[in-house]
């Protein structure tokens, strides 16, 4: 199974996101956001953390509108799979990949710490290595992880089934405790909390591990 990386000027969990990947099994490629195309081969996108262009203008704006954004988009569309990670769940709701946006935290603070998620769906390939309503913890470290949108929307997300993780103790404000959501077909994901900096418990847990492993199990077996 291949997953590409992508990197933009100030992405900051770039190599967490690749280890992640490397462990559960994944061969792993860096593609850098002037890059034009996709490498070839690639199953899966993942966008990663961080601060890309500074979060001028909104945060993940610009990232959106970078060449390689343009191909991440047509490769989702072609029906590939797509992972976005706090940065990269906004750079995915700015391409309309995802709907919604994420705002300034309701307390107007950065927040950084360990929080507890309830698996809402395992309906996905993303959540299947996860007990239905089980908890794990992750950690977040966010300054716009509010995740808003319009009432039709939640109903929309509520209805199809595609909130795939809620916070059990809200820390930022987001609409209906949402801390990720899928896209209609199911293979995009974006989330706000961090899973890729639970994989090791070496360095503090392995509750994001499932992920990562049940997706390149999953891929590998197509």
């Amino acid at each position: 199974m291949k997953a590409a990386v992508i990197e933009f000027p100030g992405s900051n969990c770039d190599r967490d996101l690749e280890e992640a990947f490397r462990q559960a099994g994944a061969d792993v490629v860096r593609v850098w956001h002037k890059d034009t195309r996709l490498p070839e081969g690639v199953d899966i996108v993942g966008i990663p953390g961080g601060f890309s262009f500074g979060d001028y203008l909104r945060c993940g704006a610009i990232a959106a509108r970078s060449p390689v954004c343009r191909s991440v988009v047509d490769f989702a569309h072609g029906g590939g799979y797509v992972l976005g990670v706090c940065n990269g769940f906004q750079v995915l709701t700015e391409t309309g990949l995802l709907p919604g946006a994420l705002m300034r935290n309701a307390n107007l603070k950065f927040l950084c710490k360990p929080v507890e998620l309830e698996i809402s769906t395992t309906e996905s390939v993303f959540t299947r290595g996860f007990a239905a309503q089980a908890r794990i913890t992750v950690p977040i470290a966010h300054h716009d992880g509010n995740y808003t949108a319009e009432a039709d929307v939640i109903a929309r997300l509520k209805g199809e089934d595609r909130i795939a993780f809620t916070y059990a103790d809200n820390p930022n404000g987001s609409s209906a405790d949402i801390a990720g959501v899928l896209s209609e077909n199911r293979r995009v994901l974006g989330m706000m909390p961090h899973p890729e900096r639970v994989v090791d418990a070496r360095l503090g847990g392995t509750d994001g591990l499932a992920l990562f492993q049940t997706l390149v199990n999953v891929l590998e077996n197509a």
